[in-house]
């Protein structure tokens, strides 16, 4: 089941204080627009989210139908449709992608540890 690119999405305190900080690591600013608390940053292959008082905790980040560099795929699995073999698997939804739509849409699962899993969907 290939679930599209991988991120974390971090809840930050101070977005710019992050910023700063993950740009020392390597990080640039490559989407998003910090007026409105988010910025996603990426060091090669990897990226993550930053957020500002949008969510309480860290989530995990799937995107389906994006590469490595958020640019779109031409094939990929729709976002229902990993919903629909992860429930028929018996894994429990926090909040599902209504399954009548096209086009972005999102779920959000938890592992058994209770750490938040969102596959998004944006193409």
């Amino acid at each position: 089941m290939d679930l599209g690119a991988f991120s974390v999405s971090l809840s930050v305190k101070d977005i710019e204080a992050s910023k700063l900080f993950y740009e020392k690591q390597g990080f640039a600013v490559f989407a998003g627009d910090q007026w409105q608390n988010w910025l996603i940053m990426n060091n090669g292959n990897h990226a993550m989210g930053l957020f500002q008082g949008l969510f309480d905790k860290n989530i995990l980040t799937f995107n389906p139908g994006w590469d490595g560099d958020a640019r779109q795929l031409r094939e990929f699995t729709d976002v229902r449709e990993l919903q629909r073999r992860l429930k028929n698997l018996g894994v429990n939804m926090i909040s599902e992608a209504d399954e009548k739509s096209i086009g972005p849409a999102s779920f959000m699962i938890a592992d058994p540890d209770g750490n938040a899993i969102l596959v998004d969907q944006h193409g």
